[in-house]
């Protein structure tokens, strides 16, 4: 097969070192048409869905697209904000600073975002990291708990990519980060300045409020073949709550989007509001730690949906909690995983003899290859 175009070559320069965040996507726009592509790319990713390639076709293109779209899309509508996507729009600004933590600690490194599914695609932002001298490319999936579906998918679109270029630079990934220090640290000081911010006199009385965290599910079969992810949010929840100074009784952990009537991972969000209430739960403060940015899960279907589900079955007072977005420690952290995953590669910045000599040696370099293709 033919490969990819590779950027032009000069010689003498030095190979830069790159990150590539990758969130799991968004449609272009909040229309019918927009998410029926978005969502047909992602459904159609054997990762996500494991279920016979022809049978999965004939639901998807028959059944699930035609009625699914047009719910989505107004969904989205409800959580459109005027620069696009909610998720985009995070993710970008995460990779925006990024890039200045990381140079404020020294290093000379460059920092872009793309989408698993929609734009900007992870193939077209490799592409541009090349372009921009990168030789080495550390690649971090922004989904705090490994899933195959997640996480691995990431990793096979990298490789799809990889397998048409001729110049393939260096590849490193990062698996997960549930339990890193600063990403607790981070979610723990969200959800106390939100406490400080809005008040915590309700959780005077613990036996009728509780904190839940909710984090994405995946069907129960996952879990039995071994995907680690059912675990992982289940530590992420246990030092959250350790960090936060509650009982394991006044927190619970839960599983949203459920889809199908295959048996997802338990206890479900929904149900698990529901069962508050009957239990004399009257106050619910909601999280969702899995989720590094808001997004139509967190805004719609948590913040939304689920204000409803609750405040529907007899609760009194129900609070979302935004999740990292742009916050200062989150992206601290976020320097923090990226610095332990790129050792061992150059990314200092130089100073400017170093520079100097930097560029001396590539004119001699330059000279010596225009002479060898003029004999040539």
């Amino acid at each position: 097969m033919p490969f990819r175009k590779e950027p032009d070559y000069t010689h003498g320069t030095l190979e830069k070192s790159g990150i590539l965040l990758v969130n799991l996507g968004t449609p272009d726009e909040p229309t019918t048409a927009a998410v029926r592509r978005y969502l047909k790319e992602f459904l159609s990713d054997p990762r996500v869905v494991e279920i016979p390639r022809l049978i999965w076709w004939l639901i998807l293109n028959l059944l699930i697209l035609p009625i699914r779209s047009s719910k989505s899309a107004a969904k989205y509508a409800a959580i459109w904000m005027p620069d696009g996507s909610p998720l985009k729009v995070w993710t970008a600004k995460q990779a925006t600073l990024l890039r200045g933590v990381l140079g404020e600690r020294g290093h000379e490194i460059e920092v872009a975002h793309a989408m698993r599914y929609g734009n900007p695609s992870i193939a077209s932002v490799l592409d541009q990291l090349k372009a921009q001298g990168c030789g080495r490319i550390l690649v971090l999936p922004l989904y705090p708990q490994y899933s195959a579906t997640t996480t691995a998918s990431t990793i096979d679109a990298v490789n799809a990519w990889s397998a048409s270029v001729r110049d393939v630079p260096e590849l490193r990934f990062v698996k997960h980060f549930h339990d890193a220090p600063g990403y607790i640290d981070a979610l723990a000081r969200n959800i106390t300045a939100y406490w400080e911010k809005h008040g915590r006199e309700i959780w005077a009385d613990e036996k009728h409020s509780r904190l839940v965290m909710s984090f994405h599910g995946l069907p129960k079969r996952n879990l039995l073949l071994g995907d680690p992810y059912h675990c992982e949010c289940l530590k992420t929840g246990r030092l959250l709550t350790q960090k936060l100074g509650l009982k394991k009784e006044q927190v619970e952990v839960s599983f949203q989007s459920r889809f199908g009537k295959a048996e997802w991972l338990k206890p479900y969000t929904a149900a698990t509001l529901e069962r508050l209430t009957k239990d004399g739960v009257t106050h619910v403060d909601i999280c969702c730690p899995g989720f590094p940015a808001d997004c139509l899960e967190t805004l719609e279907e948590i913040a939304m949906e689920g204000r409803e589900t609750f405040l529907n079955a007899g609760g009194q007072s129900y609070r979302y909690m935004p999740c990292l977005n742009d916050d200062s420690g989150w992206i601290a952290a976020l320097g923090n995983i990226a610095e332990r995953h790129l050792q061992g590669w150059p990314t200092r910045r130089l100073s400017p003899d170093e520079k100097a000599r930097v560029e001396a040696i590539g004119q001699v370099q330059r000279a010596q290859a225009r002479a060898l293709g003029a004999k040539q």
